[in-house]
Order: structure tokens, then sequence, then C-alpha cells
């Protein structure tokens, strides 16, 4: 029996591949001989891709970084290309060096395992992030923004429709950022980038309990994503979804 997620998924792909592949020259054009490679990251890049929730990630190496005016004309030349696809695109970008720009360390490390070129002169290696760098990371904004979402919609009982995307997000973003605490490093053996389920075969801060509850979070998730994506409206939510969020935010990864 064919997955009618899988064929969308695919779809989704395909779709973003040609909106990037398509949106390289004029970034090319735009931005001269500054430019030291443009990529592909992410779900795109390395597997993954969902039509849900993933966004359209690439990477941009310039020889002395990017400034806001410069951002604000390559999001004008995304959404010329494509309006739709335009709103998910996230632009990662970095300096020659790597020491400015948007460009975190797990990001940063994608990048060197996985980066898939649309348009490259020189392909510049920065230094791998450190395990100590990547839980310094973890442990500040991305974990303190999640905490927020996950109290937020814990105690909500509906849904607005511009929170549906940040619903699904929060759900499954602690898979994500256990399977980064505990295996970004070692991942690169592998040859391969973690999912979500994949994450959930792993020790979740050698915590066996929290992957059972991460688990269940995640199997609210991916019910609560198939009841929304595609639907605008205002959404209410029951009591499993509830208890859903309860379960990450009271016990979220690597909380003591």
């Amino acid at each position: 029996m064919i997955d009618m997620n899988d064929t969308k998924n695919e779809l989704a792909r395909t779709e973003s591949l040609a909106f990037a592949h398509a949106l390289a020259p004029s970034y090319s054009t735009q931005l001269g001989e500054r430019l030291i490679g443009a990529y592909l990251i992410g779900s795109l890049a390395h597997g993954g891709f969902s039509h849900r929730y993933s966004d359209i990630d690439v990477a941009l190496v310039t020889e002395d970084g990017l400034d806001a005016a410069t951002l604000t004309t390559l999001r004008a030349l995304a959404a010329e290309q494509d309006a739709a696809l335009s709103q998910k695109l996230s632009v990662f970008w970095a300096d020659r060096h790597f020491v400015m720009g948007r460009m975190p360390p797990l990001d940063r490390a994608d990048y060197l395992d996985h980066a898939v070129a649309i348009s490259e002169r020189e392909r510049v290696r920065p230094a791998r992030p450190t395990r100590k760098e990547i839980r310094l990371y973890l442990k500040g904004e991305p974990f303190s923004n999640w905490i927020e979402s996950a109290e937020r919609f814990a105690k909500d009982d509906v849904l607005a429709p511009g929170d549906h995307k940040a619903f699904i997000r929060a759900l499954l973003y602690p898979a994500r950022l256990v399977y980064s605490w505990t295996h970004r490093q070692r991942h690169r053996r592998r040859g391969r980038s973690g999912q979500p389920r994949r994450a959930l075969r792993s020790r979740a801060c050698d915590h066996d309990r929290l992957v059972g509850r991460l688990a269940r979070a995640l199997s609210v998730a991916r019910r609560a994503a198939d009841a929304l994506i595609g639907y605008g409206g205002v959404v209410r939510l029951g009591n499993k979804s509830r208890a859903g969020f309860d379960l990450i935010a009271q016990h979220g990864p690597c909380r003591k």
C-alpha cells in the first residue's frame, strides 16, 4: 500500500529542490564574486524532508558575510521566484572564516557533513564544532524557546491559524534536541543524519523513561500534524494534545 504522506513528502521535496536550484543563479548574480558557495543543508540535503514542517534550508558562504540590506534583497528575489515556497526558505550564512553570520554549531556540522552545492567556486571547510560547543548552544536559546512554546501550548485550549506550524514543531523538537545532544558528534561516522523517529531509538540523556515520554508525545504530534496541515482555521485542542505537551514541558530533554 502506498503511503500518502510519502507521496506528499516526495512531491514537496521535488518542488523545493527545483525552487532552490532556480534561485541559485539570481543569488549568484546579486552577490557576484562575494559568493563562494550556495548549498542545500537540512532535510532537503540529508533526507527526511516533510511536507508538514520542513523548511528549505540554504547556506550561503561569502567572502565578507551579508548585511541586512542584502538579506532583504535575497528574500525579495526568492519571493519573485515563488511566493509560496519563499515562505519556507531559511537562509543560513557565514563569511569565509565562519566567524560571523547565521550558522549555529548544528548547522555548521550539517554543512560539513551533508551540504549539497547548488553554486560553488570553492569549498570552504570550517572547524568542526565540538560536543561542548554543541551542548552549550542547545542549552541556550533553542532550549529556552522550546520550553516557552511547550508550556504555552500545554495551557491552550485552542490553536489560532498562525500557531499551527509552531505547535507541530514544538511537539517534534524534543527528539531533534535529544539526538543532537547525545549523537551529533557520532553521526558523521555513520554517514547519516538522524530523523525524529531514529532519535527515539537512542537513549535520551541516558534516561530510558524520557525516551518513552517523547515517543508518546511524538505519537500525538503525528496525529496533530495530519489534522492541521492544510487547515487554516481555529483548532480546538483535545486533552491528549495538551497531555503530550504536559509530558515534554515537564520532562524535556536533559531537564533535571
